[in-house]
C-alpha cells in the first residue's frame, strides 16, 4: 500500500507540473494587443508558410497567420488571412513578401512600404482589407534561374551548331590560310629587306648628298643676304640715291618749274600774235607789197583812175 501511495503521488506531481508548465507557455505566448483582420490574395507559391507563422514589418513581429485557403473571389489565388497589431503603420503603399528562416526553410509574411506617406489601410464592405504580394527574393532568383537556365541552353545549342562538322572544316581551312599568310608575310619581309638594301640604300645616300648641297646653298643665301644688308652695302648706297633723287626733284620743282612756266606763256603769246600775222596776211596779201594802210581801187572798182588820165 506503501509504495502504491508513492506512486499516485509521483503521478500527482507530474500531472500538475504539466498543467503548470502549459499555463505557463499559454501565457508568454498569450496576445497582449488589440488585432485587426487583413488578408492577401496571390498567385504565388507560398510554400514554407504555416498557419501561426510570423507576421514582421520590417522585421519587427506584429501579428500572426491567421489561416491559409484558396481565395473564392478570384479562381486559382491563395487567401491569407492574417491578424496585425492595430498600432502596426499598415497604409495602402504596403506590400507583403515573403521570408524564409534560415536552414528550416519555415516562412514568414515580411510587410514593408516604400516610404512615402499614405493613408491607413481601411476595410471596406465588411471584408478585411487586403494587403498586396510581391515576388521575394527567392521567387526572383527563381524566376531569373529558368532565365539563365534557358539563356544557358541556348548558347550551348549555338556553340553545338558552332562547333559542327561543316564548321570545323571552316575553322581548319581559315588556320591553313592564316599559316600560309604568315608565311607569306614572312617572305615579304625578306623581300623588303633586301630591297631595302640594294635601293633604299643609296637613295637615301643620295637623300643625304642633296640634304647637304642644300644646306650649302641655304648658308651661302645666308652670306649673301648679310652682303647686301651689310652697312654701306648695296640697300644703303640705294637708300642714299634715292634720297638724292628726291633732292634733286625737289630742287627741280622749287626752281626750274616756274622758269619753263614763264617761257611757256611768252611762247604762247608769240604763237598767238604770229597766228594772227598769218591770218592777216591770208585776208590782204597786198600788204606785203603795200603795207598795211588802204588798198587803191584796181580796174573795174569803184574810185579806179587810170595812170594816164590823171595828167
Amino acid at each position: 500500500m506503501e509504495n502504491k501511495a508513492h506512486a499516485l503521488a509521483a503521478g500527482i506531481f507530474v500531472l500538475v507540473a504539466a498543467a503548470l508548465v502549459v499555463m505557463l507557455a499559454a501565457w508568454l505566448t498569450r496576445d497582449t494587443g488589440v488585432r485587426d483582420p487583413y488578408a492577401i490574395s496571390t498567385r504565388e507559391s507560398v510554400t514554407g508558410l504555416q498557419s501561426q507563422a510570423a507576421v514582421r514589418y520590417r522585421g519587427v513581429d506584429v501579428g500572426k497567420v491567421d489561416s491559409i485557403a484558396f481565395d473564392p473571389q478570384k479562381e486559382g489565388n491563395v487567401l491569407i488571412n492574417l491578424q496585425i497589431n492595430r498600432d502596426a503603420p499598415v497604409t495602402k503603399d504596403t506590400f507583403a513578401t515573403l521570408g524564409y528562416q534560415g536552414v528550416t526553410g519555415l516562412a514568414y509574411v515580411q510587410l514593408d512600404d516604400d516610404g512615402h506617406a499614405a493613408p491607413r489601410l481601411e476595410a471596406q464592405g465588411g471584408q478585411p482589407p487586403r494587403i498586396p504580394m510581391r515576388a521575394g527574393l527567392i521567387q526572383k532568383l527563381t524566376e531569373k534561374g529558368e532565365q539563365l537556365l534557358d539563356q544557358a541552353d541556348t548558347a550551348m545549342q549555338r556553340i553545338n551548331t558552332m562547333l559542327g562538322d561543316a564548321n570545323q572544316k571552316r575553322v581548319s581551312t581559315v588556320l591553313d590560310n592564316l599559316g600560309t599568310a604568315a608565311a607569306q608575310v614572312t617572305q615579304l619581309s625578306h623581300n623588303l629587306n633586301s630591297t631595302v638594301q640594294t635601293k633604299v640604300d643609296p637613295a637615301l645616300a643620295q637623300a643625304k648628298q642633296t640634304l647637304q648641297s642644300v644646306q650649302s646653298s641655304s648658308d651661302e643665301f645666308g652670306r649673301t643676304a648679310r652682303r647686301i644688308n651689310a652697312p654701306d652695302g648695296p640697300i644703303d648706297r640705294l637708300a642714299q640715291g634715292t634720297q638724292s633723287l628726291s633732292h634733286a626733284a625737289d630742287s627741280f620743282n622749287s626752281a626750274t618749274l616756274p622758269r619753263i612756266n614763264r617761257v611757256t606763256d611768252e611762247t604762247g603769246r608769240a604763237v598767238r600774235l604770229l597766228g594772227r600775222t598769218v591770218s592777216n596776211i591770208g585776208d590782204n596779201p597786198q600788204s606785203l607789197v603795200y603795207g598795211n594802210g588802204p588798198i587803191p581801187p584796181g580796174p573795174g572798182e569803184p574810185g579806179f583812175v587810170a595812170p594816164g588820165a590823171a595828167k
